[in-house]
């Protein structure tokens, strides 16, 4: 059931008609019964894993609570939490990437292992690395093991988040899912706002930069004079799409009464690359922080790198390198989590590598600086460290959106060796055919030049949308009334697009 379907928005009305009627002490069971129900409309047969999850993961917090209670030994600790993290993410590592091992395996020793045909369940991504967050602050005494296992499979499964997150955290989302909320209009007129905000970015832009990017990106040879600004097409529809999908996402939360965490924050005003993670996908960036870059940097091994690092190679790069080591897994993992495929990898030991060598640089960067007279404050210095970290995360989309590294390297290529826009009026721009190129063009600028406006003013301070929701409600109704006659008229309705997060 797709987040742009007429069918999904019917169900979600219904879902938030039915939660407000029931009494107080069973709207958390409505709220369950709505996440199985739109589970299952994926189908039945993904059902058993999303259980799996569940059980699993809630089997180990109730005996990992058990046990530390009981007073029982680290190691024995540690053995329970990695065997309760084995059985959760061990699942998300067969179905998604048994495929990708057996066929590297064929080509690395010239066999023929027969493929596996295994299915791949929705959402399964984001809700194992959701539950095994709450392993982990079970382990860490960060929150109480939820005893009720209903309870905690709302947690797990709450539909709006289950196809492309925000991936959630235990102690702030549990509680609001458990808690009766009342009905406020100020809740829903913000989660309806936030929805139609979500699906203009959608529709208008996304979709559209989607046209001209998957047009040039399937036949390269055809528009290698556009390759270098596929990447763009791509950069601007990835955001539009991801951003705009959490904005509907967040919305429903809203209508709900629930908040949920942002997932993004302006990150194409991020001024390095570091910065840049901060502000995209950030709760994907929290979990890793939180529950692998951490635990990672304070182990017993990266004590011995550290050691090591700091008698060879002296103080003050030895206490980086660690920290530059543990930056370069956790972006591993980060291309891995993305999917199975050496593409990936590659995308995320290009941001893994980067910010690592930023980390073992700092200290000469601030001689270079000082000698330069930048002290960092400049306007023009913080536009160019914009510019600079867009052209750095620009270059990483040749790897994401790319089909295999072959296929990168193919739009690099072409991309750096030719370089002729008029290809651009070849493209079939939907329902209007080559002759709406102009207009579509037209359509994804201003809608671009709005962002980048909006972006500024929240940069600054400015809260837009507590400004909107300040307005007096006829004002407010006709701002989101023209939004909507604004995605009907420019809106890709031609050629229906799901949410590009929605396969991880």
């Amino acid at each position: 059931m797709s987040l742009v379907s007429n069918t999904f928005l019917l169900f979600t009305a219904a879902a938030v008609i039915l939660y407000y009627l029931v009494p107080s002490k069973v709207k958390w069971i409505v709220l369950l019964t709505a996440n199985y129900l739109y589970y299952l409309a994926g189908g039945a047969r993904y059902l058993f894993f999303i259980l799996y999850s569940t059980i699993v993961t809630y089997a180990f917090a109730i005996l990992i609570e058990k046990r530390k209670e009981k007073g029982a030994p680290e190691k024995q600790m540690k053995w329970l939490v990695a065997a309760g993290l084995i059985c959760n993410l061990g699942m998300l590592g067969v179905v998604k990437y048994t495929t990708f091992f057996v066929d590297n395996i064929n080509g690395l020793l010239g066999i023929h292992l027969p493929a596996l045909k295994i299915l791949f369940p929705l959402g399964i991504s984001f809700y194992t690395f959701q539950s095994s967050g709450y392993l982990l602050d079970v382990y860490w005494e960060r929150a109480k093991a939820e005893k009720n296992i209903f309870k905690y499979a709302l947690f797990v499964s709450f539909f709006p988040q289950l196809m492309q997150g925000p991936i959630g955290n235990f102690g702030r989302l549990s509680p609001q899912l458990i808690s009766p909320h009342r009905f406020e209009i100020g809740n829903i007129g913000l989660g309806v706002c936030r929805i139609i905000r979500g699906f203009a970015k959608k529709m208008i832009i996304a979709d559209w930069a989607g046209v001209f990017a998957d047009a040039i990106w399937g036949d390269p040879e055809r528009y290698a004079g556009a390759c270098l600004v596929a990447v763009l097409f791509y950069g601007i529809q990835l955001y539009a799409d991801f951003s705009g999908a959490m904005d509907v996402v967040i919305g429903i939360g809203q209508l709900f009464g629930i908040t949920m965490d942002e997932n993004f924050k302006r990150p194409y005003l991020a001024t390095s690359l570091t910065d840049f993670w901060k502000r995209w996908h950030i709760t994907l960036g929290q979990w890793m922080k939180n529950y692998v870059f951490y635990p990672l940097t304070l182990s017993a091994f990266m004590k011995r790198v550290s050691k090591w690092s700091r008698n060879r190679l002296g103080k003050q790069i030895g206490r980086v390198v660690p920290v530059a080591l543990a930056d370069l897994i956790v972006f591993f993992l980060v291309g891995v989590w993305h999917g199975p495929s050496w593409k990936f990898i590659v995308y995320g030991l290009y941001n893994g590598a980067i910010i690592a060598f930023s980390e073992l640089m700092a200290g000469p960067y601030r001689s270079m600086k000082k000698t330069l007279h930048i002290s960092g404050k400049e306007a023009w210095y913080h536009v160019f460290m914009i510019i600079r970290t867009f052209l750095i995360v620009s270059f990483s989309w040749f790897f994401d959106r790319s089909d295999t590294l072959r296929h990168a390297g193919v739009m690099i290529r072409q991309a750096f060796t030719h370089f002729d826009l008029s290809c651009l009026a070849q493209v079939n721009a939907g329902r209007g055919g080559t002759a709406y190129v102009p207009a579509a063009l037209a359509t994804i600028g201003i809608g671009c030049v709005v962002m980048v406006c909006l972006g500024i003013l929240e940069e600054r301070g400015v809260q837009v949308r507590k400004r909107l929701a300040a307005l007096p409600l006829p004002v407010t109704f006709i701002v989101y009334m023209a939004l909507l006659v604004l995605i009907g008229m420019f809106g890709l309705t031609g050629v229906p697009r799901g949410f590009i997060y929605a396969q991880f």
